[in-house]
């Protein structure tokens, strides 16, 4: 697998996620899925109002949420870029996922994509767990690019872009059908020297 130079040290994919980071905020805890989360994560996914501006559909049983864990576990597994499991201190529940999307290793760059379970919207909540892995990226990863994307329509989900420091690039049009229309999509980025520079 195609690696990343770092001070003599080759930086892949499996030799990063082989053994899947467990991350950490002040109020937040990003680690590994397992099947104990099924609970929490079908409260949440099966919410439709937490379903309308992501591409799947909401879990209608816990078969739903199985599947999507399996599908983490085979990242897991793997040694691939995998969904983290978002727990919140204050009340030990796994409220949402986040997660790099893919991780391109010539043009060093990634997407994060995320979730939240309604009760905890509107506390800061993503905008944390989003910074933790902008850190995670540009520092472990040597990312040049990290962009995420979501429909016009999702207020929410543009604030945390532009929270965590991301510049609005453009607007993509009838980028994809979900749910039964073509859907336009925002994009947003940040580059290396831009995170940096933020952090002086």
């Amino acid at each position: 697998m195609e690696g990343k130079q770092n001070g003599g040290v080759i930086v892949t994919s499996q030799s990063l996620f082989q053994n899947f980071p467990t991350l950490e905020t002040d109020r937040l805890i990003l680690r590994k899925l397992t099947k104990e989360d099924a609970t929490d994560i079908f409260q949440y996914a099966s919410d439709d109002e937490v379903a309308r501006y992501v591409t799947w559909d909401s879990h209608k049983t816990v078969e739903d949420t199985y599947q999507f864990l399996q599908f983490a576990f085979d990242r897991y597994e793997a040694g691939q870029v995998a969904p983290w499991g978002i727990v919140y201190k204050a009340d030990g529940k796994m409220i949402g996922t986040i997660d790099f999307l893919y991780w391109d290793q010539v043009h060093r760059r990634s997407e994060i994509g995320y979730v939240l379970a309604k009760p905890y919207w509107g506390q800061g909540i993503m905008t944390e767990a989003a910074s933790k892995l902008l850190d995670f990226g540009f520092h472990k990863m040597e990312l040049q690019r990290i962009e995420a994307r979501c429909f016009v329509e999702n207020i929410g989900s543009e604030r945390v872009m532009q929270k965590i420091g991301m510049t609005y690039e453009g607007t993509l049009r009838k980028l994809m059908f979900i749910k039964g229309s073509f859907r336009n999509l925002k994009i947003y980025s940040i580059l290396r020297e831009e995170y940096f520079k933020n952090k002086e």
